[in-house]
């Protein structure tokens, strides 16, 4: 298992992080297994949105004696009501809610306070004007929290969030398919249909600016939706018509700028080994780029989606990473300095560039390779 720094946190959480599906309608022996081949392949990351509480007590009496080893982000405003789930944002209900997940988690804090559901901007002028983040903030400062976070399917809203200062990390919902669809309060319509028959070209800008925002500001990015609720894993529910592997939908996701984790849902034992397998595989069995170039209808043509199949470079220059950097830049109009630092330290630069053009016949998007070194060399000056 690899790990990455969470941001501007101090926390190293798991590449491979876990949603709580897995331990839904589980017993407490089923929930203890579950949990310790976690730990054996390297998991210590675990997102638990449910308020579900036989969920919560049975995940808390199988952490209950190793508590520190593992990072949780547990969302706030999700509440079980009359046998189901529910969200809220009345602070009394938040409030028993929280209490309720620190007791059955047998805890006295949790890592990562998660804002649950932002994704209208009425909801989100609701939770940053009223109560709610003055209770998160209240909570943080007590040490119940270590650090807020946001869940939220509309980059624009997201986006929003970021620009307060107040969360650091964002839990959000990526995959190819989605990134494409413009930003919409009404989170069906990443499922529907009719919203892929159109041709679409590239990532949304909007969903783009929304990484590199978190990328500059240390908001970690945490992400669900990996696998399109499976349907990006099915040729015949994909609404691109060609099926992806588990592992090319979390090699995508971790190629994206402020990604940490991904929180792969997971239903059984057999479905999180094959997510944690990822770290193992060869990096044929994870590109992505193959199958979204030959994907009807829609294009990435032009972009550079950090795929790497561009290597390997005759100079040993890591255009992937050349190429995030720039973007970064490009984005706010001028070289940050952390983004500076980090390209000084790659081993390679663009001034290395040969113009051979064998990265140009690599690349399944017809990226402009050269004329993007060039951009490099002009912007970091080496």
């Amino acid at each position: 298992m690899e790990y990455r720094v969470l941001g501007r946190t101090n926390l190293k959480v798991s590449e491979i992080g876990l949603g709580c599906e897995g331990f839904v309608d589980k017993s407490q022996e089923e929930v203890n297994a579950f949990i310790k081949k976690a730990e054996e392949l390297g998991i210590n990351f675990i997102d638990l949105y449910s308020p579900n509480p036989v969920l919560r007590s049975c995940l808390g009496e199988a952490i209950k004696d190793n508590r520190e080893n593992w990072i949780f982000e547990a969302h706030l405003s999700a509440v079980w009501k009359n046998d189901q789930y529910l969200r809220t944002r009345k602070i009394d209900e938040v409030k028993a809610g929280f209490e309720d997940l620190l007791r059955r988690l047998q805890t006295d804090y949790i890592d990562i306070g998660m804002i649950h559901y932002v994704d209208a901007q009425k909801d989100f002028d609701e939770v940053f004007h009223g109560e709610i983040i003055k209770y998160a903030q209240s909570l943080k400062e007590a040490g119940k929290i270590k650090y807020i976070g946001l869940s939220s399917h509309n980059p624009l809203v997201a986006k929003q969030a970021v620009e307060t200062g107040l969360i650091d990390v964002l839990l959000f919902s990526i995959n190819p398919c989605y990134d494409m669809l413009p930003a919409n309060e009404d989170v069906d319509d990443l499922w529907k249909d009719e919203n892929y028959e159109k041709p679409l070209t590239n990532i949304d800008p909007d969903r783009q600016a929304l990484y590199e925002m978190c990328e500059r500001e240390g908001v970690a990015i945490t992400v669900m939706k990996a696998f399109g609720g499976g349907d990006l894993l099915d040729e015949k529910l994909s609404p691109f018509g060609i099926a992806m592997s588990t592992h090319q939908c979390i090699h995508y996701c971790l190629t994206r700028p402020a990604v940490a984790s991904v929180m792969a849902g997971a239903h059984s034992i057999e479905e999180m080994m094959l997510s944690a397998s990822y770290c193992d595989v060869s990096e044929n069995d994870k590109d992505f780029a193959l199958v979204l170039s030959h994907v009807p209808k829609h294009s990435f043509i032009g972009n550079c989606v950090y795929c790497g199949h561009c290597a390997p470079c005759a100079k040993g220059i890591d255009i992937a990473s050349v190429h995030k950097f720039l973007d970064l830049c490009i984005a706010q109009g001028e070289v940050p300095e952390t983004v500076r630092e980090h390209y000084k330290a790659l081993n390679h630069h663009a001034s290395e560039c040969i113009e051979c053009g064998l990265c140009m016949k690599n690349c399944p998007f017809q990226v402009n390779v050269i004329e993007k070194m060039k951009k490099a060399v002009e912007i970091f000056g080496l």
